[in-house]
Formats: C-alpha cells, sequence, structure tokens
C-alpha cells in the first residue's frame, strides 16, 4: 500500500463510507475487545440488499499499512421518522480479541480520525 494512501472504510469495494461516531469497549472478564461503528448514512444503501442476501460479509479498512478485513457480529439498519422509512443511523458490531490485532485496528482508527477531523474522547 502507498504510505499516502487515505484511510477508508468499505463494505463493498471501492464505495467509501463516512464513520459518524466509533465505541470501543472490553470485557474485563475475557479481555476481548469490542468496537461498535456507526453511520449516518450509508453510500452503498443501494446495495445493502446483496449484504443481507449473502452479499459482502466482511467490512475492509484500509491505510497505508494495508487492508484489514473484520467480520460484524452484528449489523442493525434503525429507521426513524414520520413514516418511519428514514435511515437515522446503522449500528456495525464486531469484537478483536488479539492483542496485535488491537493495536493494528487502533493504528487505522488514528489514521481514519485524522484524515476525518474526529477526536478521541476517553471515559
Amino acid at each position: 500500500m502507498s504510505e499516502n494512501q487515505e484511510p477508508r472504510i468499505e463494505f463493498f469495494k471501492n464505495i467509501s463510507e463516512d464513520l459518524s461516531h466509533v465505541s470501543l469497549r472490553r470485557n474485563k472478564s475475557t479481555g476481548e475487545r469490542n468496537v461498535l461503528f456507526i453511520f449516518e448514512e450509508l453510500k452503498s444503501l443501494s446495495i445493502l440488499n446483496s449484504y443481507t442476501k449473502g452479499g459482502a460479509k466482511d467490512i475492509t479498512l484500509i491505510d497505508s499499512e494495508g487492508e484489514i478485513s473484520v467480520y460484524p457480529s452484528s449489523f442493525r439498519l434503525i429507521f426513524g421518522g414520520d413514516e418511519g422509512d428514514e435511515l437515522r443511523k446503522v449500528e456495525c458490531e464486531f469484537a478483536i480479541d488479539r492483542e496485535e490485532h488491537w493495536e493494528r485496528f487502533m493504528r487505522f482508527m488514528h489514521r481514519y480520525a485524522d484524515a476525518n477531523e474526529m477526536g478521541y474522547q476517553d471515559k
């Protein structure tokens, strides 16, 4: 990968999505880390139907180090509005159980945050 590779998140190849929020949690008893991505909209929504019918099964995180494939344990579309058909947000959750994978994921997240003017807030 190019050192100038802009970090991006893709559900489908070459359709970059804009992350709205991320929540990082750790299970104190198992040590497993859970990541919750929240998107306010999806550019790939027009082809999302193929996701539910066995299309895409992973999310690709791309940056200057290469690609990371993550497999969601949960994927929820949340609708609202007067008619209940307006997409409010998309929640995508996955677990990371190995320390070296967590470290690589965090390097990606720092690059993504810097490139998209996002901040990190520790609770």
